[in-house]
């Protein structure tokens, strides 16, 4: 986590391996044990929450002369180049969302992606508006049991467990804001190196919190990885809320698809045993 020196931040490859094994060892110790390292993980969890409390706090003031310094360095054309950033994330985010997953729904689900995106409008405009996947947990419950009739055995399991992992639109958020301040930079990655950064970002997307602005400290991590200055960051902060709400939009739709492509995948092996 210390880096090799005092001049670089650690690898965040060996750091995810690290929290793979330790996860793995603690489902090998007797329940009390277990249950000791599952309060320690809360309070830790709980305190590096509160620190990017802190930081956002101070964003209002820090935000503006970050901008500032980046654009010294590199120019205003940074600022053109922020839009089309801007642009390309929300195009990225909506094929995802309206592109991969209408496939799922027409060819595992056996639904109408149009109709099926009414039916679940309110939950989206509700992870839309509280840029958060925890909050918006008992609306994605609600919406599989009152409007697309889910079993509440599959939800109650999918739904809880996606809002934790699965994080489709922050990992794809994490690459192209990567790819950016790379490209801001004049950093070029080759091949190789894009396809490990699409591999951490998948990794690291599962352990953001589900909170506001919460993958922004593995963006600093992912970009000292490759030997891009961290500071880049601040070129995306001020439009970092904007686009907050559409990945978290995106995390949240996947969950409740993917739900329903479970739910659909039992029924069926259900009636093939019965």
């Amino acid at each position: 986590m210390a880096g090799p020196s005092r001049d670089t931040l650690g690898d965040v490859l060996p750091l995810i391996v690290f929290a793979i094994l330790l996860g793995a060892a603690a489902t090998q110790l007797r329940e009390k044990e277990r249950k000791r390292v599952q309060v320690a993980l809360d309070t830790v969890t709980d305190l590096m929450t509160r620190i990017v409390g802190f930081a956002l706090q101070l964003a209002p003031f820090a935000v503006p002369a970050m901008i500032y310094s980046v654009i010294v360095k590199v120019g205003l054309d940074v600022l053109l180049a922020l839009s089309v950033f801007v642009v390309g994330c929300t195009v990225a985010l909506a094929l995802h969302l309206f592109g991969t997953m209408s496939l799922w729904l027409r060819f595992l689900a056996g639904r109408s992606p149009l109709a099926y995106f009414r039916q679940i409008r309110p939950l989206l405009i509700t992870a839309f508006s509280t840029s958060s996947s925890n909050a918006c947990l008992p609306a994605s419950l609600a919406v599989a049991r009152d409007e697309l009739k889910l079993a509440p055995s599959t939800a109650g399991f999918v739904l809880p467990l996606g809002a934790t992992m699965n994080m489709s639109g922050t990992a794809l958020f994490e690459g192209c804001v990567v790819l950016f301040v790379a490209q801001a930079f004049g950093v070029e990655l080759a091949l190789g190196q894009q396809a490990v950064l699409m591999l951490l970002s998948v990794l690291s997307a599962v352990a953001v919190a589900g909170i506001p602005g919460g993958s922004l400290p593995m963006i600093a991590g992912l970009l000292a990885t490759f030997g891009i200055p961290p500071e880049g960051l601040g070129i995306i902060i001020g439009v970092d809320r904007i686009l907050d709400m559409m990945r978290t939009t995106v995390n949240v739709g996947s969950d409740i698809v993917t739900a329903t492509v479970v739910d659909r995948q039992l029924r069926n092996r259900l009636a093939a045993t019965s």
